[in-house]
């Protein structure tokens, strides 16, 4: 006697039906109406935890309530809250040739620095992704060593080794160091994206005659996109807000923003620094969300 596939179908549809109908069972309190299964939800967040989540919120949110209003005080000194509204700070930061110049470093080594741990952190994963073993979990664990070490130890690392090199205080220096930064963020981000890559479609590539490097632009660099752009955004601002690293390789003739900012706080009273922090506190939020936005709308399409 042989079953089709017709035959288990079915008996799978009449055991669904069956199983509904035992749900679906007389209500003793209301003759003639059928009382129908409660779903509940799953997982439901407890209260607890949501207050937790916004308890922290505001504590990385308030400081910011805090400098953004201080930026458009018309006072020499920090006040808060303002008593007079003035674009004063603003206008000295974008007229001073320190603080636009820090800016232009700033920019120039986060841009560099990001597109090297991209390509770097990219081609890491990848590989990674190939291998298997304590080999790989090693390597793995050697390119992720940067982010749990404290940055006073890589930076004087980092400063002994580039003062023998002749590259303290100049863009090479800077980008190599940030880059090295920003490698493990772009690591663990295309890693991500490559979890729920399927390898056959490499294999179906290269049966239809296409190359290696032809396969990874055509089939595995569109799938791990949105991995790659969110390494490299991480990497970006990393090296933009770096500053232990800084201090150590900065020079007369050359600075980041961050120790622009750190000496208006040490050296002089400049108020100008509560103007720099909004405007790098408001391009970072901008830089982190336009993306999520982005990949936000694409999924509700």
């Amino acid at each position: 006697m042989t079953t089709s596939l017709d035959d288990v179908d079915g008996r799978n549809g009449l055991d669904a039906v069956d199983g509904l109908a035992r749900e679906a069972v007389a209500d003793p309190a209301r003759p003639g109406r059928v009382r129908r299964p409660r779903y509940r939800r799953v997982d439901p967040v407890p209260w607890w935890l949501v207050t937790i989540g916004i308890l922290v919120a505001l504590y990385f949110i308030l400081p910011t309530l805090v400098v953004i209003p201080l930026s458009f005080s018309s006072s020499a000194a920090f006040e808060f809250p303002p008593k007079e509204l003035s674009f004063r700070w603003y206008e000295n930061f974008f007229t001073n040739k320190a603080w636009i110049g820090s800016l232009g470093n700033s920019l120039l080594v986060a841009v560099l620095a990001a597109a090297i741990a991209t390509v770097v952190g990219t081609a890491a994963a990848i590989g990674l992704n190939n291998l298997a073993g304590r080999f790989a979990a090693f390597l793995r664990t050697l390119l992720m060593v940067s982010m749990v070490t404290p940055a006073i130890v890589i930076a004087v690392a980092v400063y002994i080794s580039f003062l023998q090199w002749h590259l303290t205080g100049t863009v090479l220096g800077y980008v190599l160091a940030h880059a090295a930064l920003g490698v493990p963020f772009v690591l663990v981000s295309v890693s991500s994206a490559l979890g729920g890559f399927d390898k056959r479609l490499l294999r179906a590539s290269a049966s239809l005659g296409a190359t290696p490097f032809r396969s990874f632009l055509r089939v595995t660099l569109p799938l791990i996109s949105r991995g790659i752009v969110t390494g490299a955004i991480f990497a970006f601002v990393t090296s933009f807000d770096e500053v232990v690293i800084a201090l150590f390789l900065r020079s007369p003739t050359f600075q980041t923003l961050p120790v622009q900012m750190y000496n208006s706080v040490t050296f002089e009273l400049d108020p100008t620094i509560s103007a720099s922090s909004s405007l790098v506190v408001v391009a970072v939020t901008v830089i982190l969300l336009v993306p999520l936005l982005l990949g936000t709308r694409k999924k509700s399409r």
